[in-house]
């Protein structure tokens, strides 16, 4: 239906002369000329193929089509504006946005999250979680947190978390494995997008027999971690994620063997510095929750 629909501008010109019954009126209104109202009115009327108003002396004055149609014009305006405002209109100002990797969002910043409500509730954020680590959107959000090796070219990477690897399996797929080599009987769950992932941790078990790229892929370490708790086969934790899993019991560590990695997460920011008002105030929180769970880790 939208080819059917007039262009905005001749609306906008229809519904300021309607409000003021004056073409001049309007055009101050809307920073125009006179003429071009005049114009922009006639062509709204040519399109709907009726006249909308009363051209007289020294004033304007409704049809009975123009009357009908002008509460219709003034609703679509005021829904427009609404959901403009509801959508983009704090993006900017007063929203902090924060992007986040799903797994590490859902297992990590949502269960301290509350935390930040309670130290600052007049701090209004909206988080956006994410899958694969594309490039930064500087102008959509504010703060970015992203997993990799810290070396992002335009952009201040602050570390977050620093990471180790751990399988993860129930206690029944755990009690069948006596040691690493009897993971090639088992299937492996890997997470796309990491650089080190199961043959590291493999190379340092001293695993050599167990293939390292055979088994199952997911974009996201939250399909793993479910697939491995619905029995499924092995998944490779990380601590700042698996923590959480661990607690709950539904996954356990089959080994001892816990291996440290160089990749992380980090919080970026751009390298110009953060334009949102509250941005460093949750960037410093974050760290600072981060560097707690670490000493309690340690």
């Amino acid at each position: 239906m939208g080819h059917q629909l007039p262009p905005l501008p001749w609306l906008r010109a229809f519904e300021a002369s309607a409000r003021h019954l004056s073409f001049t009126n309007a055009a101050a209104e809307l920073n125009l000329t006179q003429a071009a109202i005049s114009k922009q009115v006639k062509l709204l009327e040519h399109h709907l193929h009726e006249r909308l108003f009363e051209r007289l002396p020294r004033s304007l004055a409704l049809t009975k089509a123009g009357a009908a149609y002008l509460p219709k014009v003034n609703d679509a305006f005021e829904r427009l504006a609404a959901g403009t405002q509801e959508v983009f209109g704090n993006r900017r100002n007063a929203i902090l946005t924060v992007r986040a990797p799903l797994g590490w969002a859902v297992n990590w910043i949502a269960e301290r999250l509350p935390s930040f409500f309670d130290d600052y509730p007049k701090v209004p954020v909206r988080i956006i979680s994410s899958v694969w680590s594309e490039e930064a959107e500087t102008e959509r959000y504010d703060l970015d947190i992203r997993y990799g090796s810290g070396k992002w070219r335009g952009i201040v990477a602050q570390r977050v978390t620093w990471e180790r690897l751990d399988p993860l399996c129930t206690p029944e797929v755990a009690a069948r494995l006596g040691s690493p080599e009897d993971l090639a009987k088992e299937r492996l769950l890997h997470v796309m997008g990491y650089k080190e992932g199961w043959s590291t941790w493999l190379a340092a078990a001293g695993a050599t027999k167990v293939n390292s790229g055979a088994g199952a892929q997911f974009d996201s370490s939250l399909m793993a971690y479910e697939v491995a708790a619905n029995g499924g086969g092995v998944a490779l934790g990380r601590t700042s994620m698996s923590t959480k899993e661990l607690r709950s019991g539904r996954l356990v560590r089959p080994f001892a063997l816990s291996v440290p990695v160089q990749e992380a997460f980090y919080i970026l920011t751009p390298e110009e510095g953060l334009s949102q008002p509250d941005a460093a105030l949750f960037r410093d929180w974050l760290i600072a929750k981060a560097e707690e769970d670490r000493q309690d880790l340690s």
